[in-house]
């Protein structure tokens, strides 16, 4: 049975896990959070205290995180992905996570151990994949690729809403120097920097909202 592979990348906050996840249901696709499994590395580092003094202990966590696994759990009636067979939610979500993410994703070890991981749970079906290098590192040859921008204050706009929605109290500055600086590390980092596809369909979510780049999406795909 031939399977499909849906590569959204792009910045952070542009819609993409949203898109993704409503492209996966409305295929009947597996959704694959790739963000989730590099926001479970930086949380798995910070918990395991392999961060210190604001300094990664990288053959500590090389070590560490080589003994992880990601796999999916379909208890709950649908595919969930879990981290050392346990499912996480908002506590990879906070604003010290977020910090840390670009920095452990540019570590050649946690790519690699990371991008094999994708690789092995895509081949249970169909999948959506949103991340940052799906369409040009994990899945070159993707049957559809998107890369999703928007303007930076508009995402930082929608990251506060989220936060404040979880009752974290933040300010749109700090927000907004996170998301100016994650843009910053992830097209500049050496190792599968954030770059768009040459065949991949370029959408502005600035000024649409979910359901119109839903819709330019859908309309790009043939299943």
């Amino acid at each position: 049975m031939k399977t499909t592979v849906i590569a959204v990348d792009g910045f952070a906050s542009t819609g993409k896990s949203t898109l993704s996840k409503r492209l996966a249901k409305a295929l009947d696709f597996t959704y694959m959070d790739t963000g989730y499994m590099y926001r479970a590395a930086s949380y798995f580092a910070l918990t395991t205290h392999l961060i210190q003094d604001d300094i990664i202990q990288e053959q500590a966590l090389e070590d560490a995180l080589s003994e992880t696994f990601f796999s999916w759990s379909t208890a709950a009636g649908s595919k969930q992905m879990l981290f050392n067979g346990k499912a996480y939610g908002d506590e990879l979500r906070t604003l010290e996570v977020s910090s840390w993410v670009s920095r452990i994703a540019q570590l050649g070890f946690v790519r690699e151990h990371l991008v094999n991981q994708q690789r092995l749970l895509s081949q249970l079906g169909s999948v959506v994949m949103d991340g940052r290098d799906i369409g040009t590192v994990v899945f070159p040859n993707a049957d559809y690729k998107f890369f999703l921008i928007a303007d930076p204050k508009v995402r930082a706009q929608r990251r506060l809403e989220e936060l404040q929605a979880k009752g974290e109290e933040v300010l749109f500055e700090e927000i907004l120097k996170n998301v100016v600086d994650r843009d910053h590390q992830d097209s500049t980092r050496a190792i599968s920097p954030l770059r768009k596809a040459k065949d991949a369909i370029e959408i502005d979510t600035t000024s649409f909202s979910v359901d119109e780049v839903f819709e330019q999406m859908m309309s790009a795909i043939e299943v």
